[in-house]
């Protein structure tokens, strides 16, 4: 077991940005204590409610240095292999769930080329994000930009730094980001919104049972979904339709969807090899990451096909995964938790009553669809951190962290702590309230919700990304009882995004 051998005290007018917006096993590891010792042994977890702590000055009082901090062992290459063999990148948000438990709450990992602090409670946070300075700067999807550099892509804002970055992101906020904005997109992706319900009505009538009022259907909704956020995207960006809700959706649309998912799911590995050497020795996980995205990049040529130039390079380019994925997670948890999805859709009726149809005063009147936004975005993050790169050196968990080092911001393991949320496992969309006793902890309230990142490097799609999910819940709760078979948790794995190992089956029951 683990053995301490000291003791320690993250529309309109968008056309002319087009350009912009292109562009669980066991583990052993081994374990630095606060007095630099080495220790070889099994990363276990402590018990449920068990502090962290916070790193306390040591008896001399001193700051302790950047070596003293714990880690899971100096060799990259030794950490990568270890990753492949116990599949740690399918659990990666797990492994630091372990990590953190077993050695604190601040902790260095080198994995390939890759080395990072990573972090978890909010104040550390805090802390980072105060030194990210005017040009924030997160980790580079490398085998993204690579891919970009041998095809002559432009790499658009997400892929971006400096100065170069700055300039372009400052005309996407006034585009996607701005409250004016949002009034101009919000009735498009209302209008995909209630397709989505009215073609959802016209499957359940057909193919569901019981009584004609009260039909139900039991389904996987996550293909569904991934074509709404995908056609939701296009028509905001674009301003037109591409017809994916239709009975049978083309062979092209569904390829384009299969390279997605295969360009996320080699992704991480990528992020810890040097894409380059696997370009020259031709491995096979380099072409298979690389046909995807030409794959992907060959629709944004055809004007009658899926325009991926516009979607997978700027800040809609994970879309259809980002929101796709929290919603199957949303409808989920409403099912299982029928009092909370009740008490959602009282608020929301009541609101949609007084709105008169007006879907920016309808969200407004109901805070609980944003607050079960948020929660399901803290239970399962769709990215597992966020990175910065401070500009000057500060001080984590009483440690010196020199600037320049990559800090990892690590959402699963902040949205599941105890030291964090009262009751974590729990999901309360009420907890988001104005009120801090609504089941939040520590000091202050800010640095718990990261999923879209933070300050000026946050997510630019961000207002879509929101509006778009609570918008489809609301009509969905408007017009459906959702339940589920099973209560049981759902088991989870990592490709670039968090999302269900079997997509949870939920029961349509008209209302």
């Amino acid at each position: 077991m683990y053995i301490r051998v000291t003791v320690c005290i993250r529309a309109q007018g968008t056309r002319g940005s087009r350009n912009l917006l292109c562009g669980a096993a066991p583990q052993r590891a081994l374990c630095l204590t606060a007095a630099g010792t080495v220790v070889d042994g099994k990363l276990e977890g402590r018990k449920r409610g068990e502090s962290t702590g916070v790193r306390k000055r040591g008896v001399d009082g001193r700051v302790r240095s950047f070596e003293e901090i714990p880690h899971t062992g100096r060799n990259g290459w030794v950490n990568l292999v270890k990753f492949f063999r116990e599949d740690r990148f399918r659990h990666l948000h797990k492994h630091m769930e372990r990590t953190f438990n077993a050695l604190g709450p601040i902790y260095r990992e080198h994995v390939g080329t890759q080395s990072s602090v990573n972090i978890m409670l909010p104040s550390d946070i805090g802390e980072l994000f105060r030194a990210e300075g005017l040009h924030p700067r997160r980790m580079t999807l490398q085998p993204w930009a690579t891919h970009r550099e041998i095809r002559q892509h432009s790499k658009g804002v997400f892929l971006k730094n400096g100065e170069e970055w700055r300039a372009d992101r400052l005309l996407l906020n006034k585009e996607v980001m701005m409250t004016s904005a949002v009034k101009c997109f919000l009735p498009l992706l209302d209008e995909v919104a209630r397709d989505f319900c009215r073609m959802l009505r016209v499957r359940v009538d057909r193919e569901g049972r019981g009584e004609e009022r009260k039909r139900s259907l039991t389904l996987d909704p996550s293909p569904d979904l991934f074509r709404f956020a995908l056609e939701a995207s296009c028509h905001v960006i674009y301003g037109e339709r591409i017809g994916l809700f239709s009975s049978s959706p083309s062979m092209e649309s569904q390829k384009f969807i299969w390279a997605v998912e295969e360009m996320l799911a080699t992704t991480p590995p990528l992020l810890y090899l040097p894409p380059r050497l696997l370009l020259r020795v031709r491995a096979p996980l380099w072409t298979k990451h690389a046909s995807a995205w030409d794959h992907i990049f060959s629709h944004g040529e055809d004007p009658e096909g899926v325009p991926a130039t516009v979607i997978l390079q700027g800040p809609v380019h994970r879309a259809d995964g980002r929101r796709a994925v929290p919603l199957q997670f949303a409808l989920f948890e409403l099912g299982r938790n029928p009092e909370v999805q009740e008490m959602v859709r009282q608020q929301v009726r009541a609101s949609w009553a007084q709105a008169g149809g007006d879907p920016q005063k309808a969200l407004q009147g109901a805070p609980l669809l944003k607050g079960t936004v948020k929660e399901i975005l803290r239970l399962y993050p769709v990215g597992t951190t966020v990175q910065r790169y401070p500009i000057k050196d500060i001080v984590l968990q009483n440690y010196h962290i020199p600037a320049g080092t990559m800090v990892q911001a690590c959402l699963y393991p902040l949205g599941r702590s105890a030291e964090v949320f009262e009751d974590p496992l729990r999901f309360h969309p009420g907890r988001w309230g104005t009120s801090k006793e609504e089941g939040q902890r520590g000091e202050g309230t800010g640095f718990r919700s990261l999923a879209f990142g933070f300050g000026a490097r946050q997510c630019v799609g961000r207002r879509i990304a929101e509006n778009e999910m609570q918008l489809l819940l609301m009509h969905i709760l408007l017009s459906f009882h959702l339940s589920v078979s099973s209560s049981e948790d759902i088991k989870t794995t990592c490709t670039l995004i968090l999302q269900p190992e079997t997509p949870p089956r939920i029961t349509f029951s008209k209302l």
